[in-house]
């Protein structure tokens, strides 16, 4: 029996061409979808305008300021520019908010990433769920609310601990305590982790949730313990979202304004003690001067926001590389 005949060829199946492909593409688009994708490359168009916008204006005003400064704008200890001449500088506002952010992420985040690993690993599903939920409500906190309990709960109950600080770690210098209200940038500190903490506890508990089971099923068929577990699957996996959710916390802690303005003590200075009172923020700066400014004033306090602006994207910026150069190295690409 002749194979051949009971086996036909097949006729050779034609390769569709570009032009076949986009013709295809362009008819299986739906009127909805390309409406949907107009609106969304509208949005970004929108939203990179308005960057321009506010970073046109900020550098528009700030120039008019900084160039009858008769101060160096970028290292004076002054604040005064409705003098005659007009002299004033970021060097305060920058240091102040600066180390008060640092401090906040410092304690936040090791708390946060505790807190996110514990309801999704360790603690039990009603209990989790109880915690996740207090933290949520922690996040719809008001500003102006944070900053009246610092200002009447937390800074009088401060003392015992700058003291204890004073005791034990004042020889450093940094945390060195000389008497008077905590009012200090470490204050500032200690109030901006607390209303950072649900930002970062969420966003790290959702992304830790993200975990492939079967990653962390193959790491205890391999004899690890809970806690490597933790630390050769969740950890890498959540890395990059980690550093996200601190980098939201950071832009929350850079620009917070009435809860800093109503616990710090201001003062145009730079001491070496954390415990000192004095120092200021942008934002701080901003919120208290504003109303009582003159129209040389508020071009020195737009200049002022517009070094925080600039401070923002370069903290987004470096987020967005420390993601990039480690995201070979994260458990989702595995």
């Amino acid at each position: 029996m002749d194979i051949s005949t009971q086996n036909p060829a097949a006729p050779p199946t034609p390769q569709p061409t570009e032009a076949d492909a986009k013709r295809a593409a362009r008819g299986a688009t739906r009127p909805g979808d390309r409406i949907f994708l107009g609106l969304s490359r509208g949005s970004g168009i929108f939203v990179l305008v308005l960057m321009a916008a506010i970073a046109a204006f900020l550098t528009y005003r700030a120039v008019i300021a900084i160039s009858k400064d008769e101060a160096n704008f970028f290292t004076s200890f002054d604040w005064n520019p409705s003098g005659v001449p007009p002299q004033f500088g970021i060097a305060v506002l920058a240091f102040g908010t600066v180390v008060s952010s640092v401090i906040a992420m410092a304690i936040a985040v090791p708390v946060a990433v505790g807190i996110a690993l514990f309801i999704t690993h360790y603690a039990p599903r009603k209990l989790g769920g109880t915690i996740a939920y207090v933290i949520d409500l922690l996040a719809a906190v008001p500003s102006i609310v944070y900053g009246l309990w610092g200002a009447l709960v937390l800074v009088p109950h401060l003392n015992g601990l700058y003291g204890w600080l004073d005791t034990y770690l004042g020889w450093t210098g940094i945390l060195q305590w000389n008497g008077g209200a905590p009012r200090s940038l470490l204050t500032v500190g200690i109030l901006l982790a607390i209303m950072i903490l649900p930002i970062i506890t969420n966003v790290s508990r959702e992304v830790f949730r993200q975990v492939p089971q079967m990653h962390e099923e193959a790491a205890l068929a391999l004899g690890a313990t809970r806690w490597e577990v933790i630390r050769m699957s969740v950890l890498p996996f959540g890395r990059s979202g980690v550093i996200s959710a601190s980098m939201l916390g950071l832009g929350r802690a850079l620009g917070e304004t009435m809860a800093v303005a109503m616990v710090l003590s201001p003062s145009f200075d730079i001491t070496a003690s954390l415990l000192d009172p004095g120092g200021g923020t942008f934002a701080q700066n901003i919120a208290s001067k504003f109303n009582e400014a003159t129209e040389m004033g508020r071009d020195a306090l737009i200049a002022s926001g517009l070094v925080l602006f600039v401070i923002t994207l370069l903290v987004n910026g470096a987020a967005r590389l420390i993601i990039a150069r480690r995201k070979e190295y994260s458990g989702a690409n595995a």
